[in-house]
């Protein structure tokens, strides 16, 4: 099946630039170390020909939400910012004060697209459904009483895990969806991504379900009927992109950057290597144009 997709120009820009809904993003540098605003605007100039909205995953861990809201001011920049929960709620704290400390000095109601509270952590078992519904309420309080009633609260799960007490608290679900992870084979990947997309629909009372992760790894060890490669991570990407585009379904691909920094100690070795960008935060992985949206 094939669908058709305007490819967006960016303007000024020598060659057309494939185009995303939004990226998920951690602007650690390639060795891990925290950044500054100044790499962070390197970061969004690499990143600008693609889209114009980020997510990132904690305002807190390395004082991120600063510098990235800072590199964004006065631009037509958006973001998602996160709050990290895990089973430890001290952390969770911490991102929301810090959260709380940069609205007063940032316009959130101009850059901020949605606050995410959590990502995984019910998949995790690290926080159950209903606690972690109990604090997206509390940040809809918390926003609600200093004037930013405006801006959604949602929270980040895998599509198994998205469970009934969440999706009544959420403004809109935010699920994560990989059949890489599933050991699906590349020629049935897309499909069973969109069967996820649907099946979450039924269960979420007309809310909107956006897609906050997906992608494909394009090296490292393969995961049952899943293999990595940069042909196959491209033709995940292509398949996904213009069905959701076609679609109208918001995403966040998965991921920025290829990231040196990231973990390896999982059951696929394959963390570092789901970027649209290579590990230098400079170069493209793939050649343009990433995809092409025909019509039959």
């Amino acid at each position: 099946m094939k669908y058709t997709f305007a490819l967006t120009l960016l303007a000024g820009s020598a060659l057309a630039t494939s185009q995303f809904f939004g990226l998920n993003y951690n602007p650690k540098r390639p060795d891990g170390s925290c950044p500054n605003v100044y790499q962070v605007q390197d970061d969004l100039k690499v990143l600008r020909p693609y889209t114009s909205r980020l997510r990132i995953y904690s305002v807190r861990d390395c004082n991120q939400g600063e510098p990235v809201l800072r590199a964004m001011e006065n631009t037509d920049w958006k973001v998602e910012l996160g709050l990290w929960v895990n089973k430890d709620d001290a952390v969770y704290e911490s991102d929301k004060q810090e959260l709380l400390r940069l609205a007063k000095y940032f316009d959130f109601k101009k850059q901020v697209s949605a606050v995410v509270v959590g990502s995984e952590a019910v998949y995790r078992q690290e926080q159950t459904a209903e606690q972690l519904a109990a604090k997206v309420r509390e940040v809809k309080a918390e926003l609600a009483r200093i004037g930013l009633a405006s801006i959604p609260v949602t929270s980040s799960e895998t599509w198994p895990s998205y469970h009934q007490p969440l999706i009544d608290a959420v403004d809109f679900v935010n699920m994560h969806g990989f059949p890489f992870w599933e050991g699906i084979d590349i020629g049935q990947a897309s499909n069973k991504m969109f069967q996820h997309i649907y099946d979450l629909r039924k269960a979420a009372n007309g809310k909107k379900v956006v897609v906050g992760e997906t992608g494909w790894p394009s090296a490292g060890n393969n995961y049952g009927a899943a293999v990595t490669s940069l042909q196959n991570a491209q033709h995940y990407l292509q398949q996904f992109v213009c069905r959701a585009s076609q679609e109208n379904i918001d995403y966040y691909y998965f991921n920025s950057f290829d990231q040196s920094w990231a973990s390896t100690n999982n059951a696929s070795n394959v963390e570092g290597n789901w970027g649209i960008i290579k590990s230098d935060y400079v170069t493209p992985k793939f050649a343009e144009p990433i995809y092409t949206c025909s019509g039959a």
